[in-house]
C-alpha cells in the first residue's frame, strides 16, 4: 500500500528549551503522535525539529504545539514542500504570533 504523499509538506521549527539529546526523543515523540506525520527528526545541536507531513491531516501551528506542549518553546519556523525543499511556501521563517 502507497501513501499519498501529493500533499506532503516540509517544516523546520525552532525550538528553545533543549538542554540534552533526552529532549530529542520527547520532542519526536509528541510531534509523531499527531496523525498524518511521516517523518520527524530532532537536533539538539541545531534547536530544530524537522518534520514530513501531510497538510491536509495536521497543520504547522499544530505541530508547534506539540512542541509546547512536550515542554519546549516553538520560536518559529520555515516550511518548503516535501518534493521542493525547503523554503518552497509564503510565510518562510514566519514567528508564531501568540
Amino acid at each position: 500500500m502507497s501513501l499519498d504523499v501529493s500533499r506532503d509538506q516540509f517544516v523546520l521549527i525552532r525550538i528553545d528549551g533543549m538542554h540534552c539529546h533526552r529532549c530529542e526523543q520527547a520532542i519526536k515523540k509528541s510531534l509523531s503522535r499527531f496523525p498524518g506525520v511521516h517523518e520527524v527528526e530532532v537536533d539538539f545541536n541545531s534547536r530544530q525539529a524537522s518534520v514530513l507531513f501531510d497538510g491536509g491531516q495536521v497543520n504547522i501551528q499544530e505541530l508547534m504545539q506539540g512542541v509546547e506542549e512536550a515542554g519546549y518553546h516553538a520560536t518559529g519556523f520555515t516550511r518548503g514542500l516535501a518534493n521542493s525543499g525547503v523554503g518552497g511556501g509564503a510565510g518562510d521563517d514566519a514567528a508564531l504570533h501568540q
